[in-house]
């Protein structure tokens, strides 16, 4: 019997795999100059500037646009926050079945359905941890916060992050932070003169109404208007960090060094179900995308952070995104969806059923 017909067949098919293998080799290569390309071009059509940290988790190639600073991060700040927590729960056995009651006094101004609960109502730590996630929930946020203690919550992310991540306070001190630029007499204020601020249509309606509720005018004021007083808050680097150090977190939690496989997956699970983020890089994403990430909101600042493909660590995509600066938040999406069809046009997503 004559084999080399055989062996012919076989080397070919061989010379075939090993050709497609480098072709597979060169296409990952070679996404990294084309997408930082893009990145530049979408940024110097925004108003406002963007922050950008993309990295594949397999071949360690990646991706860097302005990322030599840091950008203050809203409320995907709630990331380190449910980790800290379900740390808590591994390693000092916290009980996430424990129920804490909403008062009056926990009510802050933002995304989330607890804003109109009555007082009263009683909330797991776990539910509490899935609605500061999923919808961001700012009154969830705080009563955890507030529940780990700030001082102890502040030293664990420290922690967790010990280099590149600013301070993290209550979302409710944010607010008293950033408006004391206007007048120190801010601290008499309650959460529920915070929330009468946020009903404001506009930053100036906004400023004349804190002006009022503060009695004085605005020769007495320090920073002239809303925007002023967040960028001088900002500065400060509160609830600010670097996104190489935020996304070298991620890594650690979608390898499993973090939390233990059950909380792990049910974390990546909540950050894979947000209910905030339609409009930013989802949305220049295909159905079907699998993203599991966290947004948050500011006056004038915005991010989008999280993971591609989590499923797969070795398969995993960082990407941690924010903008600042911006005329409006509407102008920061439509450049948050340009990447997430720059993310696609470069062969790093992958669609789950």
């Amino acid at each position: 019997m004559n084999l080399q017909p055989i062996f012919s067949q076989a080397g070919a098919a061989l010379l075939a795999l090993f050709v497609l293998s480098l072709g597979s080799v060169a296409q990952a290569d070679d996404w990294s100059p084309t997408l930082q390309k893009e990145i530049e071009r979408i940024d110097r059509t925004f108003s406002g500037d963007l922050g950008v940290y993309i990295r594949h988790l397999g071949t360690g190639q990646k991706v860097s646009h302005n990322i030599d600073q840091d950008w203050y991060l809203a409320s995907t700040v709630k990331i380190p926050l449910a980790i800290v927590l379900m740390q808590r729960a591994e390693n000092e056995g916290l009980d996430l079945e424990q129920k804490l009651t909403l008062r009056a006094a926990d009510y802050v101004d933002g995304t989330g359905d607890l804003l109109w609960v009555d007082p009263g109502a009683r909330y797991s730590l776990e539910e509490l941890n899935r609605r500061s996630i999923v919808d961001s929930d700012s009154t969830a946020t705080d009563m955890l916060i507030r529940f780990l203690g700030e001082k102890s919550f502040g030293e664990d992310v420290a922690r967790l992050v010990p280099e590149g991540l600013g301070p993290i306070t209550t979302i409710l001190q944010v607010r008293y932070d950033a408006y004391r630029e206007v007048h120190p007499s801010v601290s008499v204020l309650t959460n529920r003169d915070f929330i009468d601020l946020k009903t404001a249509r506009t930053y100036q309606a906004r400023y004349d109404m804190l002006l009022e509720k503060l009695n004085i005018t605005a020769r007495e004021a320090d920073a002239k208007g809303v925007r002023e007083a967040f960028e001088r808050y900002y500065q400060r680097g509160i609830n600010s960090g670097s996104l190489e150090a935020f996304g070298a977190l991620l890594e650690q939690l979608v390898r499993g060094e973090l939390l233990n496989d059950a909380h792990t997956d049910q974390l990546l699970g909540y950050l894979s179900e947000i209910t905030t983020g339609d409009h930013r890089i989802a949305g220049g994403l295909p159905a079907g995308t699998h993203f599991a990430h966290k947004t948050g909101t500011q006056v004038a600042r915005s991010c989008d952070i999280g993971l591609l493909n989590p499923q797969a660590p070795d398969e995993a995509v960082i990407v941690a995104v924010c903008a600042r600066d911006y005329a409006a938040l509407s102008e920061a999406e439509r450049a948050y969806q340009a990447i997430g069809n720059a993310l696609h046009e470069s062969g790093l997503t992958r669609t789950v059923d």
